[in-house]
């Protein structure tokens, strides 16, 4: 029995659904069902009764649940002494693509920073902070994420983002004039698609319907030969090195940027969270020159 399984069965407790604690999670399906079935295996009882009608908790399960909360409570109270016995109290961090190199050593005054290696989309790193696997996030988030979530941030980062076409001609292109894919799989691409189609949306550009992950990488190379017009590069692209047959172009009237976040939760207590998040964004500048979604915490 590990701490891991515990964590999984109390969120099937929450949501009475494998699918939706699955999301919550971050993994797959099938992998928490058997999970909860090894879980299952190791107590000698069932924890849940499963039929075409849904899921719900035993009478084992339901008895089990409580004590199985307070020991998730204990253990992380557990490493937070561990910490300030060790002088210095551990904040957990995950991140999308993007970190600042000297992020640790920013931190390192106030705290000891763990950086989840765990790199999954900004929308689930925000949930993780949500649920409280991780203390702090560096993700691109909504005003109405941080309101669903019960999440406070801070702006840690800009990209300005470009666009990318075959040839030689490096002069700035219209944001009118650039085309924007959107993929299909919401599951990998949610917070890009949400940007993508706000761009079009106040712009004009085009969007470009996708279904193999050609936001970036190889298969956006080849979107980008097969339309050959400048096509919106994500910020998972903006440090890629090109072929030599394709340019980065400038985008203008207007120029699109991406805002990356510093979250954490609204309702947080411990001190060290606070401080790391200072710590972490002291001297960022907070003045941003160019265009956002509406919905962008950071737009004027």
């Amino acid at each position: 029995m590990e701490l891991r399984q515990l964590r999984y069965f109390v969120a099937v407790a929450d949501e009475l659904h494998f699918g939706r604690a699955a999301e919550r999670l971050l993994i797959a399906g099938p992998s928490l069902s058997q999970q909860i079935k090894a879980l299952e295996r190791d107590l000698g009882v069932a924890l849940f009764d499963r039929n075409r009608r849904g899921v719900t908790l035993t009478s084992a399960g339901a008895e089990l649940l409580p004590p199985t909360r307070a020991l998730l409570a204990r253990a992380d109270d557990l490493k937070r002494r561990a910490g300030r016995l060790a002088g210095t109290e551990q904040v957990r961090l995950g991140y999308v693509n993007w970190r600042p190199v000297d992020l640790r050593a920013r931190a390192a005054a106030v705290a000891e920073l763990i950086v989840d290696t765990w790199v999954v989309p900004s929308h689930a790193q925000a949930a993780r902070v949500a649920e409280g696997s991780l203390d702090l996030a560096i993700c691109w988030v909504r005003k109405q994420d941080l309101t669903r979530h019960g999440l406070a941030s801070r702006l840690l980062g800009v990209d300005r983002l470009h666009a990318v076409g075959i040839g030689e001609d490096e002069r700035p292109v219209r944001a009118a004039d650039v085309l924007v894919p959107v993929d299909d799989d919401q599951t990998s691409w949610s917070s890009w698609n949400v940007y993508a189609e706000d761009f079009a949306r106040h712009t004009g550009a085009k969007i470009v319907r996708i279904s193999d992950g050609g936001i970036t990488g190889e298969a956006f190379v080849d979107h980008v030969r097969r339309l050959r017009r400048p096509v919106l590069n994500s910020p998972k692209g903006q440090e890629v090195l090109l072929p030599p047959d394709l340019v980065r172009r400038p985008i203008v009237d207007p120029t699109p940027l991406w805002t990356w976040s510093l979250v954490w939760r609204r309702d947080e207590v411990r001190r060290v969270v606070f401080d790391t998040v200072e710590a972490v964004v002291r001297g960022v500048e907070s003045e941003v020159d160019g265009w956002l979604p509406e919905d962008d915490p950071y737009r004027a």
